[in-house]
Order: C-alpha cells, then structure tokens, then sequence
C-alpha cells in the first residue's frame, strides 16, 4: 500500500512546475501549490514582507508535499476514509479543495446514505463512507473518479474559459479528464468517440 508520502509525491508530479494562468482561479502556481494557500498559511519565502508569484516560484517540491500532506490529506481527515479512497480524494483535493468532498457526499446521497453536503469530512460522513465502501466493495473507487471527471464536465460546460483544461487544442482529452481517468478502471474510460460526443456542445 502506498504512503501519503507517496501519493503526495505523485500529485507534485503530476501538478507539474510553475505556471501562472490568466485563466486560472488558483493564480500563480508552483507544484500544485497556489498563492493564495501560500498567502492563507503565511509563507513569505524571500521575507520581504509581501507573498508573491516570486514566492510561489521560490517553492520546493519538498515543501510542496510537506503542505501537501499536512492541510489537504491530514486537516481535512481524508486519513478517516476507506484507504482505497486516499489517492483519488486527496488528489481531487489539492485540485479542488472541499469540493473533492462534496463530490464524495453527492456520491453517498446517491447510494442511499444519509449525508450533508457541505464539503467537510466529519463522523457522519466518515461513517457513511465506510458503509457505503461495505456495500459497494471494489466500485467505491470507479464512481467517485466517474463523479469527479463529470465534475469537471460541467465546470467546463458552464466556463468556456475552463475547456482548454477538458479538452486539448487537438481536440482530444485535456489534462482534467484523463487526471480523472487515472483513477478508474480502464473500462470505464471514455472512448475517443465517447469523448467527443460529450463536449459536441462546445462548439
């Protein structure tokens, strides 16, 4: 089984270096890693008084996972969950934040639990959780990757600003989808065909 060590050393990975979209929510990014985390937590690297994208820059990889580990897997209590479920939540959470739960809770109002959403893991989600996993053994899995990758269809139906983060400039799966992807089983990825009938609307 993996370490969180582990799984947060391929979310650093798979979130790449420093970027600094216009048409990005998050601002400049350096692994994954917003300003405005850095601003929340106070990381003032270079001590000039002010947290910057040359802050965000002066990042490491190592800090990345430090954070990483402490304020998006242990405070938000991903721990908690079946341990099946820690790579795709706490990778949906550095994407995402608390809507990687209310992603989870929707799912467990689905399968019948009895759940709030609220984008908060605490005992009665937690709970839920395992009962729901109990119930539903070897597919817990699969349809929450399946419920984020719709999760990003409609950010993108609703933004189009955000389709270039859903679909390549060829027309193909963009980096959300097949992020998604990663975490379900190949036979419930969408086929090329599939793909394209999805975002027909887009234009």
């Amino acid at each position: 089984m993996q370490t969180v060590h582990d799984i947060a050393t391929q979310i650093v990975h798979r979130e790449g270096g420093y970027v600094n979209d216009p048409d990005d929510p998050g601002g400049a990014t350096n692994f994954g890693v917003t300003i405005h985390t850095m601003r929340r937590l106070g990381l003032d690297l270079d001590r000039d008084g002010a947290i910057t994208p040359r802050d965000v820059q002066a990042l490491s990889r190592a800090q990345a996972i430090d954070i990483f580990v402490k304020h998006y897997f242990e405070r938000p209590q991903i721990a908690e969950l079946p341990k099946v479920l820690h790579a795709t939540v706490f990778d949906m959470y550095v994407n995402a934040g608390g809507n990687a739960v209310k992603i989870l809770q929707r799912l467990l109002r689905d399968m019948g639990q009895a759940v709030v959403v609220d984008g908060a893991l605490g005992p009665q989600s937690i709970g839920a959780t395992h009962a729901a996993h109990k119930q539903a053994r070897g597919y817990m899995v699969d349809a929450y990757g399946i419920a984020r990758r719709n999760y990003y269809f409609r950010i993108a139906d609703k933004r189009s600003a955000s389709r270039k983060y859903a679909r390549t400039r060829a027309g193909g799966k963009g980096g959300w989808i097949t992020r998604a992807e990663e975490f379900i089983s190949p036979k419930y990825h969408l086929s090329a065909e599939q793909f394209q009938q999805r975002i027909a609307s887009w234009g």
